[in-house]
């Protein structure tokens, strides 16, 4: 079963240019920025609010996704994440609609990834806010945190699913974050 271990951070411009800076400083160069759309189905046998179904379009190419999130009051989280590719998604999306499952949230994302040795490094815009994770094991995650100068920055506990329910607009029944 594979485990997603990572820890999150709400970012200003500000700390992303300080963040960027520092990487480049370090040799390193970011993969082109990914523009995604995140789809969220309920429905099924998922539990809400610790199983998730995503379809994600990530340029041309599609993932589909079931995470299992273990509890945890800790800022890093520990979930079972299952993905493979597929080759349409809109195949995919009439599939998962026809076994039962329902579109329940949309959001969208500009993404760039940074690897620093073991650990993958990405800052994500959203239509509501700027964001950076760490993944990696725990020790490693504390060692890029402490190398990135983000030790104080603000953790987030909350998904970008959980936060675009709160954040998101209601259209035909379906939460949705997009850029304008």
């Amino acid at each position: 079963m594979p485990i997603e271990i990572e820890k999150k951070y709400r970012l200003t411009n500000e700390q992303r240019r300080t963040i960027e800076k520092r990487l480049r400083q370090l040799g390193l160069r970011p993969r082109p920025i990914e523009f995604e759309e995140n789809t969220l189905y309920r429905g099924g046998k998922l539990k809400p609010n610790s199983q998730a179904l995503r379809l994600r379009r990530v340029n041309h190419h599609a993932i589909l996704t079931f995470k299992r999130r273990f509890p945890t009051k800790s800022a890093i989280k520990h979930q079972e994440e299952n993905e493979t590719g597929v080759i349409d998604a809109d195949a995919t999306d009439a599939i998962l609609n026809s076994l039962g499952f329902e579109r329940a949230l949309v959001y969208e994302k500009r993404r760039q990834r940074w690897q620093i040795g073991k650990a993958k490094v990405v800052i994500d815009e959203l239509p509501f806010g700027l964001f950076m994770e760490i993944e990696a094991s725990e020790k490693e995650i504390k060692r890029v945190e402490k190398l990135l100068g983000a030790e104080k920055f603000e953790t987030v506990h909350e998904t970008y699913p959980a936060l675009t329910t709160k954040l998101g607009k209601k259209r035909k029944g379906i939460i949705e974050a997009r850029f304008s």
